[in-house]
Formats: C-alpha cells, sequence, structure tokens
C-alpha cells in the first residue's frame, strides 16, 4: 500500500490525463458495419434498464446549468423542463426503447452548492420520488438522495428511504467543497448503505477548482472537469482503505471517471496507487455505459468484468434514441455473448438494487 493519503489536488492531478480520453470525444466512434450486422443478425432482444437517470419533478424547480454561458442556456432550459416533467420521464423511456429506468435527484439541480442542505428538503426529495417509483412498479426504480458530508443525519435518512420507503440505492455527489468521499463526514452514510445492501451511485459534480481551470472550453471543459472529480472520488475510497473497512460497500460510478478506472488496473506497482487497487476495484466498483463508446465498454469489461457495467445515458443530460439497438451494437463489438450482453443491459443492475438474484 502506499504511504499515507494523497491530498485532493494530488488525486486530482493523477487523474487529469484520463479523463482527457472522455472528453476528447466519446460519442464521436461508431461501431463497424460488420459488427453491427453481427450484433442485428442475432436476433437477441436486450432488455434495457437505465441505470443513470436524472428526475426533479414539480415539487421543486430545477437549476441545472444555472451557472453555464450564455450560448448553454437553451440547452439547459430544455433540461431543466424535462427534470421537472413525469410525463417527460416515462416518454423517455419508450423513445429509447428500453424497459425502465433507475431514477435519482441530484442536490446540485436544486440548489447551488454553496447552500446549506436542509434535511427536510432531503425529506421532501426522497418522499417524492418513493411516491413516483410505487405509481410505475417495473418501469421506475428510486434511488434515495441525501447530504453524503452530513453525518448522522445522512446516514439516518438512507436508512429511512430505503426500510420505510422502499428506495434501493442512494446517490451522493463525488465532493463537497475540500471533501470526497473518504472524508470521515462521509463515512456514516457508507457505512449504513453496506449495512443495508445497497449501492452507492457516486455522481459527478461541477467541481469549483476545475471549473475555473476548464470553463473556458464549454460543454468538453465541463465534462472533463466532472469526470475528473468523479475519478477522484474513486480514488479516494480505492486508497483510503475504506472499501477493507466496508466489505459489504459497492459503489457505482460514470464512465465519465475512465480515468479512475484505468488507473485502478494500469498503474498496480504501488507508485502512485496501491498494487491491490485493480482487484478492489473488480470487488467493489461498477460504472455505467455513458456514451454508449464501445472502446470504452470493454476497457471498463476488461478491468471490472462483464458483470460489473451497468448500461447508463444520464438521461436528459443526454436524450439518446434508440438506446437497446445501439448498446446492442456496442456490446457485440466488444465481443460478449448474449448472456453478458443481457447482465450489462439490465441484468447487472436489477441484481444490484435487489430486484433479481
Amino acid at each position: 500500500m502506499s504511504s499515507g493519503k494523497p491530498q485532493r489536488r494530488q488525486v486530482l492531478g493523477y487523474l487529469a490525463a484520463g479523463a482527457a480520453g472522455l472528453a476528447a470525444g466519446s460519442h464521436g466512434r461508431t461501431v463497424s458495419a460488420a459488427a453491427a450486422s453481427h450484433g442485428e443478425a442475432s436476433g437477441l432482444e436486450l432488455r434495457v434498464v437505465d441505470f443513470h437517470s436524472h428526475f426533479v419533478g414539480p415539487a421543486f424547480t430545477p437549476v441545472a446549468g444555472a451557472a453555464a454561458p450564455p450560448a448553454q442556456r437553451d440547452f439547459f432550459r430544455e433540461i431543466n423542463r424535462k427534470l421537472a416533467s413525469r410525463e417527460a420521464l416515462l416518454a423517455s423511456i419508450e423513445e429509447a426503447g428500453i424497459t425502465g429506468r433507475i431514477v435519482n435527484t441530484p442536490l446540485e439541480f436544486i440548489r447551488s452548492a454553496d447552500v446549506r442542505v436542509d434535511t427536510s428538503l432531503v425529506q421532501r426529495i426522497n418522499d417524492q420520488l418513493a411516491e413516483l417509483v410505487r405509481d410505475h412498479p417495473g418501469q421506475l426504480y428510486g434511488l434515495a438522495t441525501v447530504d453524503a458530508y452530513s453525518g448522522d443525519d445522512a446516514a439516518r435518512e438512507l436508512s429511512r428511504a430505503v426500510r420505510d420507503l422502499g428506495l434501493r440505492g442512494v446517490f451522493v455527489e463525488s465532493a463537497k467543497g475540500d471533501l470526497l468521499l473518504d472524508a470521515p463526514q462521509a463515512r456514516p452514510t457508507l457505512a449504513m448503505a453496506a449495512s443495508l445492501g445497497v449501492p452507492v451511485f457516486v455522481h459527478p459534480i461541477n467541481d469549483q477548482q476545475l471549473r475555473q481551470r476548464f470553463g473556458r472550453y464549454g460543454r468538453r471543459g465541463s465534462m472533463f472537469s466532472r469526470g475528473t472529480i468523479n475519478a477522484a472520488a474513486l480514488i479516494a475510497l480505492l486508497e483510503s482503505g475504506t472499501f477493507e473497512e466496508l466489505p459489504g460497500l459497492r459503489v457505482v460510478v460514470t464512465t465519465l471517471a475512465i480515468g479512475g478506472v484505468l488507473l485502478a488496473g494500469a498503474f498496480g506497482d504501488g507508485a502512485q496507487i496501491r498494487r491491490d487497487a485493480p482487484e478492489l476495484a473488480r470487488r467493489h466498483v461498477y460504472v455505467d455505459t455513458m456514451g454508449l463508446n464501445p472502446v470504452l465498454i470493454r476497457s471498463a469489461i476488461d478491468l471490472l468484468g462483464a458483470d460489473h457495467v451497468l448500461a447508463g445515458t444520464d438521461w436528459p443530460i443526454f436524450s439518446e434514441k434508440a438506446v437497446a439497438d445501439r448498446l446492442q451494437r456496442a456490446l457485440t463489438a466488444c465481443g460478449l455473448d448474449a448472456a453478458e450482453q443481457r447482465m450489462v443491459a439490465g441484468g447487472n443492475a436489477l441484481r444490484l438494487l435487489g430486484v433479481e438474484k
């Protein structure tokens, strides 16, 4: 194990090169015509459950992209319209050609980062989401929202949301101020999730330090900075001993964190990251398919295994069309057989939520 915990700025430095690969254009690659034809000829129909979907609902006013430059305001205006609409959420399932969505409510879509999160606000978020998923069983599944850096208060709300409301996991932010998820303030939430046997979706945020550096580069700069902070949270969990202390902890990161996933697999010499990081990642870490890029999906599968990759699109930030068909083509290009494709498409997510064995 490497000596001492890396500081947050040092962790961010480790990850910049890896995150750059996705920011450079993960949506730009295409599957070869031969691979696409093979997937279409197989006749395999995938039941896709999208792990990475957001919803704010009518009880709140969504503020996604509040700090975006003027050129992006129309883009975020449409996103906020969809975030507020139950009808848009349900219509998106059919439009994407998928079976269902696993839905969360990011705090950053409701309040600015410097505003204190009141416990009653978090409770209202979870009450609304629980009502939504109860109304649409089999189509929608919910992840509880907590402020993971608020100590025991967050752990108590997670317990209520899972045990009393029936939500099936927890959605947390990668960082808050100078804190990452290895901070003592976040440990009660992680310990509660491990005790309850529910997954923790570790989601990117707009980190202030990184935004100052990359904000001038538009949406690509935003993706780069969000991916870096998402990967930094993963590295912090790996390096801090959190997974050893909480052997039942399972976390999901986005494809934007591919830099951290690659570091865990490619630098196991102890120079920058602990030698057993690849094994820890394979036991505790899952990654989504945001971008539906076969190159990135294949990288995640090689490092974590096909049983630790989850279909996910980041709706409505990216309103992907024909997801089932596109995902199948990507998975075929990755060389996955029918059983493995079904796992990635929905089986892994439903097992992680405890819906299926």
